[in-house]
């Protein structure tokens, strides 16, 4: 399992200056990769209706975030060997032309160093604000993801669905990465499994519960095999919402949520169990992304990147 971390995009502590500072100690300490979220605004009125949000105000860390695919260009001129993830953007806020034109001179600055993790997005908020209906949404994800592979791969593209459009026509540049970054995609239940099978490199979760790893990673095998594709090959990486106490917090608690021990066999544990990859993001934690201070916050993350730099080793 690789180790990442996630970039400082919500909250206080994401500025310029501790992203740069954060991915450059990423880099050096050996961290696989950096990794992003995305959020448009935090409404005064939120409809949640969407399960893991229902009836539950939204993460401090949402009031205030920074654009993820402008951070990751910015931390590509500042770092040398670490990968650079989006996770994840969301579909719906985009055509498919301007995303393959964003994030492939994002792979061509980065010396093609990108992994793009998309997803549906959940938000009716933010789906009204940007003028996309929110009904049909995993259709048109489908249709997005066979538009952005033609836009990427084919030297004359041309391409007429439901929803996307795109003329005969150029479209350059490419990305360097061949045939195109490592496509994850995110959501829930047996679609995104199909999803990820038929037009995708791999899945990427929000915070997936330690005991649903092995049997995601084993549906995802199961759906490999019956599509003829190499389940072995397929990526699965997870954010992991981290937070340190100062004592154990024994049986019953979330993983990664307790004493430095605890979270070193919890991220063992999750290794164990099939995860290709686990990103650490501190953002959610209020010492640090929830710290009104942005250079006590800054100082906490540091300390976290210290303790489980993996030094360029896999975990397991």
């Amino acid at each position: 399992m690789k180790l990442s971390f996630a970039l400082p995009i919500g909250g206080a502590w994401a500025t310029p200056q501790n992203q740069r500072r954060v991915a450059q100690e990423a880099d050096r300490l050996g961290y696989h990769g950096l990794w992003t979220f995305q959020r448009l605004f935090y409404p005064a009125r939120p409809q949640n209706d969407y399960p893991p949000m229902q009836g539950q105000p939204w993460p401090a860390a949402f009031t205030r975030t920074m654009d993820p695919v402008v951070s990751l260009a910015y931390v590509a001129a500042v770092t040398d060997r670490i990968r650079l993830g989006t996770g994840v953007l969301l579909m719906p806020y985009y055509s498919p032309l301007v995303m393959a034109k964003e994030l492939a001179t994002l792979d061509q600055v980065s010396g093609g160093r990108l992994d793009v993790g998309l997803g549906l997005g959940w938000s009716r908020d933010e789906f009204q604000a940007v003028g996309v209906p929110y009904r049909e949404r995993g259709k048109r994800a489908d249709e997005f993801l066979r538009c952005l592979k033609a836009i990427w791969t084919e030297e004359m593209v041309e391409f007429h669905g439901e929803f996307y459009q795109v003329p005969q026509a150029m479209v350059e540049v490419k990305p360097v990465q061949r045939p195109h970054p490592p496509l994850l995609i995110g959501g829930y239940g047996p679609t995104v499994i199909r999803r990820v099978v038929q037009l995708g490199d791999g899945f990427i979760g929000g915070n997936v519960p330690l005991a649903e790893v092995a049997p995601l990673a084993e549906q995802l095998r199961d759906a490999a095999a019956g599509s003829r594709r190499d389940g072995a090959a397929l990526r699965l990486v997870s954010r992991g919402t981290v937070r340190v106490y100062d004592a154990p917090q024994g049986k019953g608690r979330r993983p990664l949520w307790g004493s430095l021990d605890e979270i070193r066999q919890d991220i063992r544990r999750y290794a164990e169990a099939g995860l290709t990859e686990l990103f650490l993001d501190p953002n959610f934690d209020p010492s640090i992304g929830g710290n009104p201070d942005a250079d006590e916050g800054m100082e906490g993350a540091l300390a976290l990147l210290q303790t489980f730099a993996p030094g360029g080793q896999e975990v397991l």
